[in-house]
C-alpha cells in the first residue's frame, strides 16, 4: 500500500514499516503505529520550542513520540527519531487532561515536538481537536514534510509553528530525505492562513554553513514576510556526526548579520 502522509509516498509491503518507522501496512491498510506512544513529556518554557514571539514568558506541555521521515546525520534525538526507545501509551483525552491540569503552572497548551510529530498525523490531529475544545493552543515543531492536503486539514487546529528550514538548496534537502518544494509550500500555507510561524536553521559544518546556501534561506523568508522570526542555532556533535566540532561562533555571528539585512527578527540559539 502507498502511504500518502508525506512526499516519500512509501510503497509498504504487508507487515513492514515506511521510512519514518512510525507507519506500516497491516491487513491491506496504512496504519499509524506510533499512535499514542509517548517517549517524552515535559512542561517547557515556550522559548525552548523555540518560539520567541508567541506568548513569551508562558509554558507549554511538550510531547513527543517516535519516528521521522528525514534522516539528518546530526540528529540530536536520533534514538526516538529512529524508533529505538521505549514508550508509554496515552489516549488523546489523557494527554489533553494532563495539559489542562498544568494550567495552574502556566501552561497554555500542547507542543508536538521532539521527534517529527507529524509522522503521527492521526494522533496529533485528534489531540489538537480536543485541545481546542478546552481552549488550549496547539504548537507544531516540525520539519514541514507533511503532505500538503493533510497540512491544510490540520491548519484550523494549529496556532503556531516552528518549522525547520534546513537548507535553501534542493539537492541538499534530497540528500537527507527532504523535499524543499513541499516544505516551502507548507510554510507559505501556514503563514497565509494567519498562523504564527517561526523558522529554525541549524547551522551544520560542511552542510549548510556557506553564505550562498544561507542567502537562499534569507531570500525565501524575506519574499514571504520579513517579519517571520528566524532562529539560527549552533550545531553540537550528535547523531552520526559526534566527531564533528561545534559550529564556529564567528560563522553564526556573520550569518546573523547577513540575515538582519533583510529580516526584522533574528535570534541565535545554542551559543
Amino acid at each position: 500500500m502507498i502511504c500518502n502522509n508525506c512526499s516519500h509516498k512509501c510503497d509498504i509491503p504487508e507487515g513492514k514499516s515506511g521510512i519514518c518507522h512510525a507507519r506500516s501496512c497491516r491487513n491491506g491498510a496504512i496504519v499509524c503505529d506510533n499512535y499514542g506512544h509517548i517517549t517524552s513529556l515535559a512542561l517547557d518554557p515556550i522559548e525552548k520550542k523555540p518560539l520567541a514571539r508567541f506568548y513569551p514568558g508562558s509554558k507549554i506541555l511538550s510531547v513527543g513520540s517516535y519516528g521521522c521521515n528525514m534522516h539528518c546525520m546530526w540528529c540530536q534525538n536520533d534514538s526516538i527519531s529512529r524508533g529505538y526507545v521505549d514508550s508509554d501509551i496515552l489516549t488523546a483525552q489523557e494527554l489533553v487532561d494532563t495539559a489542562v491540569s498544568t494550567r495552574e503552572r502556566g501552561n497554555i497548551g500542547i507542543a508536538y515536538t521532539y521527534n517529527e510529530p507529524l509522522v503521527g498525523y492521526e494522533f496529533v490531529r485528534d489531540c489538537a481537536i480536543l485541545a481546542k475544545e478546552h481552549d488550549l493552543v496547539n504548537v507544531s515543531v516540525t520539519n514541514g514534510m507533511l503532505d500538503s492536503q493533510r497540512f491544510c486539514e490540520l491548519l484550523p487546529y494549529m496556532d503556531a509553528y516552528n518549522i525547520d528550514l534546513k537548507t535553501g538548496i534542493a539537492s541538499k534537502y534530497e540528500a537527507i530525505g527532504g523535499d524543499i518544494a513541499l516544505i516551502e509550500r507548507n510554510i507559505e500555507s501556514a503563514h497565509r492562513a494567519g498562523k504564527h510561524v517561526e523558522l529554525t536553521t541549524l547551522v551544520v559544518p560542511g552542510f549548510n554553513d556557506d553564505t550562498d546556501d544561507f542567502k537562499r534561506i534569507i531570500d525565501f523568508i524575506a519574499a514571504l514576510d520579513r517579519l517571520i522570526p528566524l532562529h539560527i542555532t549552533r550545531f553540537f556533535p550528535a547523531g552520526d556526526m559526534k566527531d564533528v566540532p561545534p559550529t564556529k561562533l564567528q560563522i553564526l555571528y556573520d550569518l546573523k548579520q547577513m540575515a538582519e539585512e533583510k529580516l526584522k527578527y533574528v535570534y541565535l540559539g545554542n551559543v
